[in-house]
């Protein structure tokens, strides 16, 4: 788990590629016209962390690695894309191997870029992607319940495994996305290898119009709000043009432009941070001569498995983690200086790891 991987979805013509564009210097086609994307285009996103810099000035280190984020342009879905409509089924595959969703949402009228149902409804739009991932995974359910069933006659051990694909096969039934059902803790495991759509989160990237800069709210965004809020999801408002003008401009004037506009951090940073909280995701540094660097892990994982992501030996020759927190490493001014003033501990395999914890680990 070194990375984040995100999928983009969204109606032909609402500001996806654009965004993406931004997103990532691997350059999506972005033109007035659905089906642009025929491939999903993936690109990878440096995660900016203000720790880094200042670790590795303090270490004297040769480079720093940032964490990185992955995000999968997936090509305009339209109505119908679960019976292979537009170009159906390949994309709902593509969007199967991520582990969120942003759901770009266009939240602007222009009469320059023609909206694929002819006016600006937001949640409209939203239903249309929403059922199509439901049908997707209704049909994908329906096939695996046929299967148990069949395997029910030999297998009896089989059953609560049929009971939860009909459980999920009604939920989906009722338009409702898997992540809105109740399951147990058994059930959860039974479902896990099916990897429905609709059980992943979803961010809602409300695409507005440079108009309605700084505040980057009108009455679509309240509208996404609301629906989100009654999904348990979030919405990040976003200006994809402003995001395009950012990713031209050399990163030491990106500041100030964002500054000027009235805005503290651009919108891609913003889209990066709610995915690492919705999915509880956090990163501890290591820091030294050759490099400073990010992991990304989940919330909760052992400092032995956090070892494993650097590599598998340091996890099986673990002996133990030497971890300061990142403000002591900076007021001891690194590693000597916090051990002096007894602010390194020595931590076991089972230690769970903190947001910002500055590692060394010890193996064999």
């Amino acid at each position: 788990m070194s990375q984040l991987s995100c999928g983009i979805v969204g109606l032909p013509n609402v500001g996806k590629s654009t965004l993406f564009n931004a997103l990532t210097s691997n350059q999506a086609e972005a033109s007035n016209y659905p089906f642009c994307t025929i491939d999903p285009n993936v690109g990878i996103v440096e995660v900016t962390d203000p720790r880094l810099e200042v670790l590795s000035k303090i270490s004297g280190s040769k480079k720093i690695v940032p964490a990185a984020t992955q995000f999968v342009d997936i090509a305009g879905l339209v109505a119908g894309a679960s019976k292979g409509e537009g170009l159906g089924n390949k994309f709902l595959a593509n969007i199967r191997e991520t582990e969120a969703i942003v759901h770009v949402v266009r939240c602007f009228k222009s009469d320059k870029v023609v909206h694929v149902a002819g006016d600006v409804d937001p949640i409209r739009d939203i239903e249309v992607i929403n059922t199509e991932l439901i049908l997707a995974d209704l049909e994908m359910v329906e096939n695996a319940a046929a299967r148990v069933e069949k395997l029910l006659k030999v297998k009896k051990d089989q059953q609560p495994l049929f009971d939860a694909l009909v459980r999920a096969k009604e939920h989906l039934n009722q338009n409702k996305p898997i992540r809105t059902l109740q399951l147990s803790k058994e059930e959860k495991e039974l479902l896990k290898p099916y990897r429905f759509l609709t059980s992943k989160k979803v961010l809602y990237a409300a695409n507005v119009s440079e108009e309605d800069l700084p505040a980057m709210e009108n009455e679509y965004v309240k509208k996404v709000r609301e629906y989100a809020l009654a999904e348990g999801n979030q919405v990040i408002p976003i200006c994809a043009k402003l995001e395009a003008e950012i990713a031209q401009l050399p990163i030491d004037e990106r500041k100030s432009y964002l500054n000027d506009m009235g805005l503290e951090m651009s919108g891609l940073q913003r889209l990066i941070n709610a995915s690492f909280k919705m999915l509880g995701l956090i990163t501890y540094l290591t820091t030294g001569e050759v490099e400073t660097r990010a992991w990304t892990i989940h919330e909760g994982t052992s400092a032995v498995d956090a070892a494993g992501e650097i590599h598998t030996d340091i996890q099986k020759g673990f002996i133990r983690a030497e971890v300061i927190a990142y403000p002591d490493y900076v007021a001891c001014h690194g590693r000597n200086g916090a051990r002096e003033k007894g602010l390194m501990r020595s931590e076991g395999r089972d230690y769970i790891v903190k947001d910002g914890d500055v590692i060394l680990f010890m193996h064999n």
